[in-house]
């Protein structure tokens, strides 16, 4: 601090006159107290710096967002949203460094920062036209805006990729997703429905493709509670919304959901030969099957293979086709031809063409746990000396399809012989319907070759000619018969014919009982019936004895003629 001198008083003693005037003038001396002229500054640059502070902690936390195509998306202009709610904004955006994909940069709001989680999602909302209608129209005045889902995961992130498509399945929603894999070039589409006996139970999540094995992959979401239907049991086939079939089978038509029949979709069930199963853990892989008849097919993993030799054509027999006993079915035709190169049988007088059939008898009901087919193996041989054959037959008179028929042929019994055909067992045939239909022709055909036709010929053109002069003769007759009947005279005799019918008619009337000539009738015949009476007499007489027309007396002997008089 400076230190204050004190003047001297005029009643100190010896006085210097000079010294009061040094007294009158002004010294200056250092202040110690802050002057009220700083407040303004450092209030400026205390507002300035709160400033500072706010606008940093108000811009919210950056995110970084990655997505293939920036269409639609602007620089301080696009919106983040949640549930139609803005919570940040677009700041920047550019090209990745190695120009594959846009970058874009974002602030979040500090007050929705949480949201900002592990599983968080993003996607961008504009109009979209797609099997499930139209969507986003109200973004076409306002313009697309990327929609934010909020995770459930405790871990924070940063980067998030923007997806095209909405999800299919909320951040958190119960449910099971599976993997699918198909070797099908089908269209399915992320959003497209899977269905359980036509109702709609979860959606297809994510596609790809897979060069190393050529195959199709898809997730699918299965939403809670039907979560239980899927089992270890259950298959998954692909649904074109109307299946429409003609086969040795018949026909048969089947139509899914409006929305599978405009953008087709996956079916799963469960096949009605296997048993419901046990429930499955999450991204269990199951595979996807062309329709519902190779879904069923593909649970039968249990079966013998035979080969059958065919001698006759197999056009109308197709992979697929069905085996059958006397009706049931036990198999399915696996390859039509099947190894058509390898060597025929030394047994065999011509060429065949080889037929792969499988045996499966989980077709039957039978449990895997109660196959043994080993044992299937020997029943099927010892059936083979019994003479169970196979034979080709229509299923199909309009399509021409065949399947096979097994069957037994009792008369063919003592002929089997086992044969091997490309390491598997042939299964012994007979012609089937058609093949014996053509023997039959053809023995008939050569039975008309061995017929002496000559002498036949020869008789039946006198046969012929016989009946060609009968005809004549006849056509003669018909003539004469027509001249008959176009004759004048004989056209007339109806009309005397009734003029007779009229007169005699009127004859009847003249001899009713009341006319007199009917009574002068009455009266001669009972005159003659009193004659007849009276002549009764003589007539008995003259029966007894003739001779009383002549002689009187009855008794006298007949008369002795007199001898001649010389």
């Amino acid at each position: 601090m400076a230190n204050e001198t004190t003047p001297p008083t005029s009643n100190q003693p010896n006085a210097d006159p000079t010294s009061e005037q040094d007294l009158n003038k002004a010294k200056t001396s250092r202040q110690t107290r802050l002057s009220p002229i700083w407040v303004v500054p450092i209030v400026a640059i205390a507002i300035g710096l709160w400033l500072v502070y706010d606008n940093y902690s108000s811009r919210g936390t950056q995110v970084t967002l990655t997505m293939d195509n920036a269409e639609g998306i602007e620089a301080g202009n696009t919106l983040i949203r949640s549930r139609n709610v803005e919570i940040g904004r677009v700041q920047s955006v550019r090209l990745s460094d190695d120009l594959s994909h846009a970058v874009l940069t974002a602030r979040i709001q500090p007050e929705v920062e949480d949201m900002l989680r592990e599983d968080s999602r993003f996607w961008v909302v504009k109009p979209r036209i797609g099997r499930e209608g139209i969507s986003g129209l109200g973004t076409v005045l306002s313009g697309a805006y990327i929609q934010l889902e909020p995770g459930t995961e405790e871990a924070p992130r940063r980067e998030f990729p923007v997806s095209d498509i909405p999800p299919v399945a909320p951040a958190g929603q119960a449910g099971l997703r599976l993997s699918l894999t198909s070797q099908l070039g089908n269209s399915l589409r992320v959003g497209d429905p899977v269905s359980y006996q036509g109702y709609t139970v979860g959606r297809i999540e994510e596609n790809s493709f897979e060069p190393d094995s050529r195959t199709m992959q898809h997730q699918v979401f299965i939403e809670e509670p039907y979560t239980d239907l899927v089992t270890d049991s259950t298959r998954f086939w692909t649904s074109s919304g109307i299946d429409f079939r003609l086969g040795a089978d018949g026909v048969r038509v089947n139509v899914e959901s409006i929305e599978a029949l405009l953008g087709g979709g996956v079916t799963f069930g469960v096949p009605e030969d296997l048993p419901m199963g046990q429930p499955v853990e999450a991204n269990t892989r199951f595979t996807l099957y062309a329709d519902e008849d190779a879904a069923r097919e593909g649970t039968f993993n249990r079966y013998l293979e035979y080969v059958l030799l065919v001698d006759e054509t197999v056009r109308g027999l197709s992979k697929g086709a069905p085996v059958e006993f006397r009706g049931v079915r036990m198999g399915t035709v696996a390859a039509v031809p099947w190894n058509f190169t390898a060597p025929q049988p030394d047994s065999r007088a011509r060429f065949a063409i080889p037929v792969l059939i499988r045996i499966e008898p989980q077709r039957l009901g039978i449990e895997n746990s109660d196959i043994n087919l080993e044992e299937w193996q020997a029943r099927f041989d010892r059936m083979f000396g019994l003479g169970l054959r196979a034979s080709l037959k229509s299923g199909n008179l309009l399509t021409g399809a065949l399947f096979v028929d097994l069957n037994f042929q009792r008369d063919l019994a003592d002929e089997y012989v086992a044969e091997r055909f490309s390491e598997r067992d042939v299964f012994p045939t007979v012609a089937g319907g058609f093949a014996q239909i053509q023997a039959q022709v053809t023995d008939l055909l050569e039975k008309l070759n061995s017929l002496e036709v000559e002498p036949l010929l020869a008789g039946l053109d006198r046969n012929l000619q016989a009946s060609e002069s009968v005809l004549n003769e006849v056509r003669e007759v018909s003539t004469s018969i027509n001249q008959l009947l176009n004759d004048p005279e004989t056209q007339a005799i109806g009309g005397n014919l009734n003029g007779t019918l009229e007169e005699l008619r009127s004859t009847l009337e003249g001899l009713s009982p009341s006319s007199p000539a009917y009574q002068e009738l009455t009266t001669a015949i009972e005159r003659l019936d009193r004659l007849m009476r009276d002549l009764q007499p003589l007539t008995r007489t003259l029966n007894d004895n003739p001779r009383a027309l002549l002689f009187d007396n009855l008794d006298a002997q007949d008369p002795i003629p007199r001898a001649p008089h010389d």
